[in-house]
Parts: structure tokens; sequence; C-alpha cells
């Protein structure tokens, strides 16, 4: 490895390290709180090498949207393919649990973190692309199966539905992975439940055959 290559490596590493400590420190705190110079005590930094990779805190925080909420969308394209809008409906609700049990720290800051909203025209997502933006992806495959006459009469507005469904999933896993120390519940497995409780939104959804 060259000496060129070296240092782009170990810039991209010192990059990938005050993105994970700011997610961190957004989650922990909120947004509103966190200061550059915070972020930079969290890696053992001096603000001003944030700043040669970061112009400021909101440069950082679309820059952490825009990774995050791909790796989401990444998850649910691999669904793609499958034919049946149900299924679809379906899978794309258990990779949703999956990325948010896998990836908590990711999930706290993408939904359980309050932010300031973020241009959509200077993000590296396209808004509406299904293949870059998980919820242009829902919204298609909620279309398709209204379109297709799959759900139940009445439900004829996908961004209701759409966001019903993302509604419903999303609070069963963002209750255990807030309330997971609490010693007054006794935690079913969330995974297990989460599916459940999709199931049980599929059939009330979808229009009997």
């Amino acid at each position: 490895m060259g000496v060129t290559e070296r240092r782009e490596r170990e810039r991209q590493e010192i990059r990938a390290k005050i993105l994970e400590a700011a997610r961190e420190l957004f989650a922990e705190q909120g947004y509103e709180q966190v200061t550059m110079r915070r972020i930079a005590e969290r890696i053992e930094y001096s603000p001003t090498a944030i700043y040669f990779h970061f112009k400021d805190k909101e440069a950082l925080l679309r820059e952490l949207c825009d990774e995050d909420f791909a790796a989401l969308a990444s998850q649910l394209v691999q669904i793609a393919s499958e034919r049946d809008p149900i299924e679809r409906l379906r899978r794309i609700g258990k990779a949703y649990v999956r990325f948010a049990l896998a990836h908590p720290n990711q999930y706290r800051f993408m939904f359980m973190t309050p932010k300031p909203p973020l241009d959509p025209t200077d993000s590296a997502i396209e808004r509406g692309n299904p293949e870059q933006d998980a919820y242009a992806f829902l919204k298609a495959t909620v279309s398709e199966a209204i379109q297709t006459n799959r759900l139940r009469e009445g439900l004829s507005d996908p961004d209701l539905v759409s966001q019903m469904i993302w509604g419903a999933t999303h609070g069963v896993v963002s209750l255990p992975i807030a309330k997971s120390n609490d010693p007054w519940v006794d935690w079913a497995d969330t995974e297990t439940t989460a599916n459940e409780v999709i199931e049980a939104m599929i059939r009330g959804l979808a229009r009997e055959e």
C-alpha cells in the first residue's frame, strides 16, 4: 500500500470514528445538547480535527442521516424481487425489525432522536426513489397492493396505510429498545413479538380471498 492509499484509509477511519461518536452522543444527549467539542472529546481528538472532516454540526448530521437511512434502504431493496405485494409487505416489516435489533444505536438516532429538519435536496439520498428511500419503497409496495385490490375496502390512501404499517412496526421495536432495563416488565423476545404483530397487521390489512 502506497503513502496516498494509507493516508486515505486513515482519513476514512477517523471519519468513521467521528460519525460513530456523534451518533452515540446525539442518541444519548439529544442533538441540541451536543457540540463539536464534545464529539471531539469522546474520541480524544481536537475540535480542529473534527472540523477538518465536517464544516459544522449540521453537515455531520446530514452525513449520518444519509449513511444510516441508506443502510436501511439497502436491506429493503433485497426484497424487491418478491412479486406478491402482500408477502413483500410482510418481508419489509421483518427486515425493518432485524435492522433495528442489529443496529440499535443507528435506530435510536434515526427514529428516536429529535433532529432539526434537513432539506431533502441536500441529501445524497434521492427522495421518492424506492432504491434509496426506504419510505418510498414501502409506499410503492402499498400502492401496488391497493392497485391490485389486495387490501381491504376503504384502504385506498398509500400514505395512510404506509404510516400505519411503519407506526406499528416502529412501536413494537422501539419500546423494548427504550425500556430494555425496565424491571417492571418481563420482556418477551422482541423479534418474536414483532413478527406476531406484523402477521396480525397483515391479516387486518389484506382483503379476504
